[in-house]
């Protein structure tokens, strides 16, 4: 059990390139990847305003945010975009995509659908930890490796 709680309290190893960093090296016309490139500005700004906020089972404020209300709230202030309440009716709302077609904004399942979190960029992704609260973490961490389940896009 001790295993299973320092892997959600791991802190995660940020890349080299920041955010405000991030350079479009596709022509200005590829809408799909001017889109996950202001998905993945945002998404570290929501970071940066949430950072910290305590996990609460059924919290939905600053106060305490569970991992599903986190990402409902997140792509209603971000993205105009109401996502039900609960994993598995988040997950039964985007379609299927392999791991390796992840893109910022896609929403990623573990455990069977027990915790979500929002995919950044370069195997990081954002939600609320049950022992953190609000962070970033790594999909190369051995305890999130181990119980990735699924994950969706909400794109088109």
């Amino acid at each position: 059990m001790l295993a299973m709680l320092s892997g959600c309290g791991t802190a995660p190893k940020l890349s080299s390139k920041s955010p405000e960093s991030a350079h479009i090296s596709q022509p200005a016309t590829d809408t799909h990847y001017y889109d996950e490139i202001q998905a993945m500005l945002l998404l570290y700004q929501q970071h940066n305003e949430w950072h910290g906020t305590p996990y609460r089972m059924g919290g939905i404020s600053r106060s305490g945010i569970d991992c599903s209300a986190f990402v409902q709230v997140t792509f209603r202030d971000l993205f105009g975009i109401d996502l039900p309440r609960s994993t598995d009716q988040q997950f039964r709302n985007g379609r299927k995509i392999p791991r390796a077609e992840l893109r910022s904004g896609d929403l990623v399942f573990f455990r069977n659908g027990r915790h979500v979190g929002i995919y950044l960029e370069d195997h990081k992704f954002l939600h609320a930890s049950t022992t953190r609260g609000v962070m970033i973490s790594s999909l190369k961490n051995t305890y999130w490796s181990r119980h990735y389940w699924q994950a969706v896009s909400l794109r088109h």
